[in-house]
């Protein structure tokens, strides 16, 4: 039986060759794919960890399900962008037990020293106690605390899935020193106010009132722009409250807000 003619050869022989440097491409592909998801992690821990516990929809958008969630459809929240270039967002379901505060201190090294709580629900006392140990103990934290939430949610109320209306906050605030009102008489409409050079857009704002806290429990609260905001100063730590959220209103993204929300966080998280 006669052999394969030459012609016949030298395709198949560069048939293997196509092949072979195919299968190098490939390979180097999947190579320089795994040096890039290898250095990822690396480039995202050079941003500060920042604990985020909301009921506004900043960190997953505001999602009817599941499927809308794994789809990827939910409009994205421009504050969750915003704080992405500054910091690493972990969601938190709770302050307290193992997967709370307890379980960020195990996340970096020295523990989380950033807490941004957005409009979050009515905290247990577990996490009240966690939340303020977590204070004294040189935490800082950024609280939008609004008595009245203005920003418009798809879903109506009593769904599980709506935003936090009204916020239950009294224990932790009492704590340190701090009595929130709310004045029904005002007039609607976002305006701005001023907190030192920052422009703060506020609706239906509450304000702040000084109360006496416990000899055990010191804390140390200046007022800002009317009580519309208090600084704290709590044991070790420190805390910035605004009660309102009209900032992180999801319909009204823009560089003046993003300004705003990066001035807020310079403010309270940087070192001082």
């Amino acid at each position: 039986m006669p052999g394969p003619s030459n012609s016949k050869l030298a395709i198949i022989s560069g048939l293997i060759i196509q092949r072979r440097f195919a299968l190098a491409v490939v390979v180097t592909f999947l190579v320089a794919g795994l040096a890039v998801w290898a250095m990822a992690p690396s480039q995202a821990d050079d941003r500060r960890p920042l604990g985020l516990m909301t009921t506004l929809p900043i960190y997953w958008g505001e999602a009817a399900g599941m499927d809308e969630l794994i789809a990827g459809t939910a409009e994205p929240h421009w504050a969750r962008g915003a704080l992405e270039r500054e910091y690493e967002l972990i969601p938190l379901d709770s302050l307290s037990g193992a997967d709370g505060l307890a379980r960020l201190d195990g996340t970096r090294q020295g523990g989380i020293k950033h807490l941004l709580l957005a409009q979050p629900r009515a905290l247990s006392g577990a996490e009240n106690v966690a939340l303020d140990d977590w204070v004294r103990g040189g935490g800082r934290l950024l609280l939008f605390a609004d008595p009245m939430l203005t920003s418009h949610s798809q879903f109506s109320i009593g769904d599980r899935r709506r935003p936090q209306d009204v916020i239950f906050l009294s224990p932790i605030l009492s704590r340190w020193g701090l009595s929130l009102q709310f004045d029904e008489d005002q007039g609607m409409g976002e305006r701005v106010e001023m907190l030192g050079d920052t422009a703060l857009p506020v609706d239906l704002a509450g304000r702040f009132t000084i109360a006496e806290t416990a000899p055990e429990a010191a804390a140390k609260c200046e007022l800002l722009a009317s009580g519309i905001a208090a600084d704290c100063v709590i044991g070790a730590g420190r805390a910035l409250i605004i009660a309102d959220a009209a900032l992180l209103d999801q319909e009204s993204p823009g560089a003046s807000r993003e300004n705003t929300l990066k001035a807020l966080t310079i403010r309270v998280f940087s070192a001082r």
